[in-house]
Protein backbone atom coordinates (compact mmCIF):
# COMPACT_ATOMS: atom_id res chain seq x y z
CA UNK A 1 0.00 0.00 0.00
CA UNK A 2 1.31 3.54 -1.15
CA UNK A 3 1.62 6.05 1.59
CA UNK A 4 -0.29 9.03 1.32
CA UNK A 5 0.37 12.59 0.83
CA UNK A 6 -2.04 15.53 1.36
CA UNK A 7 -1.10 18.80 -0.72
CA UNK A 8 -2.67 21.90 1.35
CA UNK A 9 -2.13 24.48 -1.57
CA UNK A 10 -4.53 27.00 -3.20
CA UNK A 11 -2.30 27.61 -6.60
CA UNK A 12 -3.52 24.87 -9.54
CA UNK A 13 0.01 25.30 -11.16
CA UNK A 14 1.54 23.81 -7.78
CA UNK A 15 -1.43 21.03 -6.93
CA UNK A 16 -0.35 19.99 -10.53
CA UNK A 17 3.25 20.10 -10.58
CA UNK A 18 3.05 18.09 -6.74
CA UNK A 19 0.72 15.50 -8.42
CA UNK A 20 2.63 14.63 -10.80
CA UNK A 21 5.80 14.52 -8.73
CA UNK A 22 4.71 12.18 -5.84
CA UNK A 23 2.47 10.67 -8.08
CA UNK A 24 6.21 10.11 -10.27
CA UNK A 25 7.76 7.82 -7.17
CA UNK A 26 4.68 5.89 -5.72
CA UNK A 27 2.72 8.10 -3.32
CA UNK A 28 -0.94 8.43 -3.21
CA UNK A 29 -1.98 12.33 -3.25
CA UNK A 30 -5.24 14.19 -2.16
CA UNK A 31 -5.65 17.99 -2.04
CA UNK A 32 -7.11 21.12 -0.22
CA UNK A 33 -7.19 24.34 -1.32
CA UNK A 34 -7.68 26.18 1.93
CA UNK A 35 -7.80 26.34 5.52
CA UNK A 36 -11.26 26.00 5.88
CA UNK A 37 -11.48 22.41 4.04
CA UNK A 38 -7.87 21.28 4.99
CA UNK A 39 -8.98 19.92 8.34
CA UNK A 40 -12.27 18.05 7.49
CA UNK A 41 -9.91 16.44 4.48
CA UNK A 42 -7.32 15.22 6.80
CA UNK A 43 -9.86 13.86 9.08
CA UNK A 44 -11.20 11.62 5.72
CA UNK A 45 -7.96 11.01 4.38
CA UNK A 46 -5.41 10.22 7.12
CA UNK A 47 -2.06 10.92 5.04
CA UNK A 48 0.79 9.67 6.02
CA UNK A 49 2.35 13.43 5.48
CA UNK A 50 1.05 16.89 4.62
CA UNK A 51 2.85 19.21 2.32
CA UNK A 52 1.36 22.53 3.38
CA UNK A 53 1.91 26.35 2.04
CA UNK A 54 1.21 29.24 4.80
CA UNK A 55 -0.88 31.69 2.19
CA UNK A 56 -4.12 29.83 2.22
CA UNK A 57 -7.60 31.31 1.45
CA UNK A 58 -10.04 31.02 4.50
CA UNK A 59 -7.40 30.96 7.22
CA UNK A 60 -3.59 30.62 6.91
CA UNK A 61 -1.16 27.87 7.23
CA UNK A 62 0.00 28.56 10.71
CA UNK A 63 -3.91 27.90 11.76
CA UNK A 64 -4.09 24.92 10.53
CA UNK A 65 -1.02 23.19 12.31
CA UNK A 66 -2.55 25.17 15.15
CA UNK A 67 -5.56 22.96 14.62
CA UNK A 68 -3.53 19.65 13.81
CA UNK A 69 -1.95 19.71 17.00
CA UNK A 70 -4.75 19.93 19.16
CA UNK A 71 -6.23 16.59 18.19
CA UNK A 72 -3.72 13.69 19.79
CA UNK A 73 -4.48 11.66 16.31
CA UNK A 74 -3.52 14.73 13.77
CA UNK A 75 -0.55 16.03 15.65
CA UNK A 76 1.55 13.04 14.63
CA UNK A 77 1.17 13.70 10.84
CA UNK A 78 4.68 15.19 9.87
CA UNK A 79 4.27 18.60 8.04
CA UNK A 80 6.40 19.96 5.47
CA UNK A 81 5.92 23.58 4.92
CA UNK A 82 6.80 25.22 1.31
CA UNK A 83 5.58 28.67 1.39
CA UNK A 84 5.96 31.98 -0.53
CA UNK A 85 5.97 33.73 2.94
CA UNK A 86 9.93 33.98 3.72
CA UNK A 87 10.19 36.05 6.19
CA UNK A 88 12.53 34.15 9.43
CA UNK A 89 9.36 34.79 11.71
CA UNK A 90 7.49 32.51 9.22
CA UNK A 91 10.20 29.97 9.56
CA UNK A 92 10.95 30.06 13.10
CA UNK A 93 7.07 30.07 13.74
CA UNK A 94 6.17 26.76 11.17
CA UNK A 95 9.41 25.03 13.04
CA UNK A 96 8.18 25.65 16.61
CA UNK A 97 4.91 24.08 15.51
CA UNK A 98 6.34 21.19 14.75
CA UNK A 99 7.14 21.34 10.77
CA UNK A 100 9.32 18.94 9.92
CA UNK A 101 11.04 21.50 7.19
CA UNK A 102 10.72 24.95 5.56
CA UNK A 103 11.05 25.24 1.66
CA UNK A 104 10.70 29.26 -0.04
CA UNK A 105 8.45 29.42 -3.15
CA UNK A 106 9.79 28.95 -5.60
CA UNK A 107 11.30 25.60 -4.90
CA UNK A 108 13.00 22.74 -5.95
CA UNK A 109 10.63 19.82 -6.66
CA UNK A 110 13.21 17.22 -6.23
CA UNK A 111 14.39 18.70 -2.85
CA UNK A 112 11.10 18.35 -1.77
CA UNK A 113 10.08 15.29 -2.73
CA UNK A 114 13.69 14.35 -0.43
CA UNK A 115 12.76 15.90 2.16
CA UNK A 116 9.36 13.67 2.03
CA UNK A 117 10.59 10.89 1.36
CA UNK A 118 13.58 11.20 4.18
CA UNK A 119 10.38 12.41 6.93
CA UNK A 120 8.27 9.36 5.75
CA UNK A 121 11.69 7.00 6.51
CA UNK A 122 12.44 7.99 10.02
CA UNK A 123 11.15 6.18 13.14
CA UNK A 124 7.94 6.78 14.36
Amino acid sequence: MSQKILVIEDDQDIRQLFDLELRAVGFDVAFARDAVSALGIVRKEMPDLIVLDIGLPGGDGFLVMERLNAFDALERIPVIVVSARTAPDAHARALALGAEAFFDKPFDADEVIGQIQRTLAQPV
